[in-house]
């Protein structure tokens, strides 16, 4: 954030800065708020700059109503410009609660700090501080074109929107990638002052529609209304002019209007677009807000990000002696942040874009999905903001006082897990001859100790030729069965509470390679032994071996090695046994349309490509226990166009549902090496999510699940059953006991070993006053 400014003319508190060249012009293209607070700032930070702002309409033309502005970013702008701030702060509508009203029950959260004021009444303001500043303003007035700016500018500040033309102009190299989205959404006000901020669902004869709703004025708030396309479709809406729309609207939403009347502003449906740009700077043109990105309006960003973007442009220009410094340092200092924010908004944005499928939540849970549906807002978030709304929750949950939702117990069939925690399955590549050692045992040994409710094995493969590496641990012989008995007999008796399961799988395409650390999915130097998988594609043309394509008595062979392993593993004494049927192995590899081709019965539709699969299954919970439970781990994603889809995934885990799986393990991706992840906290929870409550079926949730606080959101907020970790178990092997610890739980979820209970509590860090000498 900037340092402390002072009026113009004064000296800078900061100390003397190289001039800038001289005349240094600005071209401001886009009089909205983000252009408007750039062309001030930049005005103040240096009274000699020349700066301009070409803005196409009138200055009291205005789209949209109120403005949502965080206290982060009123802090920088009273930072920045203490004399905006206080115009600013005397225009502001303050409030701190929520109103989530579902099926005619409203339960209202508190303790959340906005504060708006009207877009117009906005405008208005950072007009006024451009004159007083000296900034030309040019309203009515088309920017010249782009390359003509440039060349008659030392900056050009393209502030132009999510439809900028400056983008356009220069597509080829900022290279932006535009998506559309899912619902039509409409902006619109009310001529009376809500109290809080308001969600509210009509379940309407077409579908699921929905209200976001604040106050802005006195007398004011916004309201946008948002469905489904075909929702929008079905009530037809899509036909309906404006002021047919805004009628319509009133009388859907009529309990939260109170029987008033909506009004429109050049109001009119649309699909929200998510501008992301490669690039954010081409010579000396800049975007900044809705042209450089983009972010849904259910959180609120779109003139926080450009306000912000403008005091990071400005820091830039003042740190660094050339504008190409200065931009460059811009685009490194502000990516990461405008990253995490349409993180956060896609996971927004996607909520309500599959609201129909939460509707049936009770109303408490339905709140609280809602409230923590970006990610950001998390359950000790919500718990310090609005105690008491927690608590009802966690009652509603089934928490006993004092007990975090991650030591509730859950039961899977015959097995009574004590917590939701799982210690998800990591492969190690340290086996001798697919017998696993002293290295396995004290590594599951260890993870087992840290309280966990279920340690799984790494995949455990079911063949010599089903191995990923020569590293790879199996159960094909009873000499494996027998070391895999040490194991979980410690387990059982050391850390007892504590169940063990294993993982089922074969590598397919994927295999015949380097342990890890050696060069991921590359060929063995040497030995390396033949590949079978769904259809003759290799993994990496060109570097893996092509697979053969398994016929009718290879397809036979594989399920009894399957149903070999499954037997073996009964016998050596693990509680739960998981397929593994996601990340490009042979299972998955008959799931993806990527990866199976095959024209016989086991190819083609998705009843085709889940056939082999479910005969794999059906075979292997024939052999296992009829109490033991039995998971599958799919990818619901493969990240790459043309694979599986969402849709997909739910018919998948509703067929191995059907076909005995206790719970599906929700994992994504890893199928064809050209997928583009969307990385991010907690990523792949939303496709166990739509498993979930689209099925009804237990789900285990993974991917970047990193903090205790992550785990009890997702399973207050019903979007996963259990909870599976992986590297966080690798950095500390008690991190349960940890989280524990941390959480003030002594309960029987999360027992301490006897021999451990001495350090059940953090050492201190440093001396105290009650230390003795």
């Amino acid at each position: 954030m900037a340092g402390p400014l002072t009026a113009p003319g004064a000296p800078d508190p900061r100390g003397p800065r190289a001039a800038p060249p001289s005349p240094y012009r600005v071209a401001v293209v886009g009089g909205g708020p983000g252009g408007l607070y750039a062309a001030a700032l930049l005005k103040r930070r240096d009274p000699r700059r020349e700066v301009t702002v070409w803005e196409r309409n009138a200055p009291t033309d205005t789209f949209g109503f109120g403005v949502v502005l965080s206290d982060e970013t009123l802090g920088g702008i009273r930072e920045a410009d203490p004399v905006a701030y206080a115009a600013l702060d005397r225009e502001l509508v303050r409030w701190d609660d929520i109103d989530v009203v579902h099926r005619g029950r409203r339960t209202t959260s508190t303790g959340h700090a906005f504060a708006a004021l009207g877009r117009r009444r906005l405008l208005e303001l950072l007009h006024a501080r451009c004159a007083d500043l000296g900034v030309r303003l040019r309203f009515r007035a088309e920017a010249p074109p782009a390359a003509e700016l440039a060349a008659g500018h030392d900056l050009v500040v393209a502030a132009d929107g999510v439809h900028s033309r400056t983008r356009e102009t220069y597509a080829a190299h900022f290279r932006p990638r535009i998506t559309t989205h899912r619902c039509r959404y409409i902006w619109l006000a009310a001529d009376f002052a809500l109290d809080a901020f308001r969600f509210e669902t009509a379940e309407t004869e077409h579908g699921v529609m929905q209200l976001h709703a604040y106050p802005y004025g006195p007398g004011s708030s916004t309201v946008i209304v948002e469905a489904r396309e075909e929702v929008w479709r079905a009530a037809g809406l899509h036909a309906l002019d404006e002021a047919g729309s805004t009628a319509r609207c009133a009388e859907i939403f009529a309990g939260a209007l109170g029987g008033r009347r909506l009004r429109a502003n050049n109001s009119a449906w649309t699909a929200f677009r998510t501008v992301v740009n490669d690039r954010w700077s081409h010579g000396n043109t800049v975007l900044i807000g809705d042209a450089a990105h983009t972010a849904h309006f259910s959180i609120g960003s779109g003139t926080k990000l450009a306000v912000e973007d403008a005091l990071a442009l400005a820091d830039g220009l003042d740190a660094h002696g050339s504008t190409e410094e200065a931009l460059a340092a811009y685009e490194a200092g502000r990516r990461p942040a405008v990253a995490s924010t349409q993180r956060a908004a896609a996971a927004s944005l996607h909520w309500f874009e599959e609201l129909a499928d939460r509707v049936d939540r009770p109303p408490r849970r339905f709140a609280f999905d809602l409230l923590t549906r970006s990610r950001r807002v998390t359950h000790a978030n919500l718990r310090l903001r609005d105690p008491a709304l927690t608590a009802a929750v966690e009652d509603d949950f089934g928490c006993p006082p004092g007990t975090p939702p991650m030591f509730t117990p859950f039961r899977l069939r015959g097995l009574t897990l004590r917590n939701r925690i799982v210690v998800s399955p990591m492969d190690l590549y340290v086996a001798e001859d697919g017998v696993p050692g002293d290295f396995h045992l004290v590594h599951l040994g260890s993870r087992a100790l840290g309280g966990a409710g279920l340690v799984m094995t790494e995949m455990v493969c079911v063949s010599p030729a089903g191995r990923i590496t020569p590293g790879c641990t199996g159960l094909w012989t009873d000499e494996q069965a027998t070391a895999w008995s040490r194991i979980t007999d410690f387990v059982h008796t050391g850390a007892p509470g504590t169940a063990i399961g294993v993982q089922l799988g074969h590598s397919g395409r994927k295999g015949s390679t380097r342990r890890m650390w050696q060069g991921i999915d590359r060929p063995l130097p040497e030995g390396n032994w033949p590949l079978v998988a769904a259809s003759p594609l290799p993994y990496r043309p060109g570097v893996n071996q092509t697979p053969a394509a398994l016929d009718r008595a290879g397809l036979t062979a594989v399920r009894e090695e399957f149903t070999a392993a499954a037997r073996r593993a009964a016998r050596s004494g693990f509680d739960l046994l998981e397929l593994h049927a996601a990340h490009g192995y042979l299972l998955s590899g008959f799931l993806s349309p990527l990866t199976n081709h095959r024209t016989d019965a086991y190819g083609g539709d998705l009843e085709g490509r889940l056939r082999f699969p479910l005969e794999v299954l059906d075979a292997v919970r024939e052999a296992w226990p009829d109490d033991r439970p039995l998971t599958v781990r799919i990818s619901a994603t493969d990240w790459a166009e043309g694979g599986t889809s969402a849709e997909d995934a739910v018919a998948t885990a509703r067929a191995l549902a059907a076909h005995g799986a206790d719970a599906i393990d929700v994992s994504t991706g890893q199928v064809v090496p050209h997928e583009t992840p969307a990385y991010g906290r907690s990523y792949q929870a939303p496709y166990a999510d739509r498993i979930r409550n689209e099925t009804g079926i237990p789900v285990i949730a993974v991917g970047a699940i990193s903090s205790w606080d992550d785990v009890n959101s997702l399973l207050l907020a019903g979007r996963a059953d259990l909870c599976a970790l992986a590297r966080p178990h690798l950095y500390d092997p008690h991190w349960t006991l940890h989280a524990a610890a941390e959480q003030g739980y002594e309960g029987p979820a999360a027992p301490w070993p006897d021999p451990y209970r001495a350090g059940s509590r953090r050492p201190p860090t440093g001396r105290g006053d009650r230390e003795s000498p």
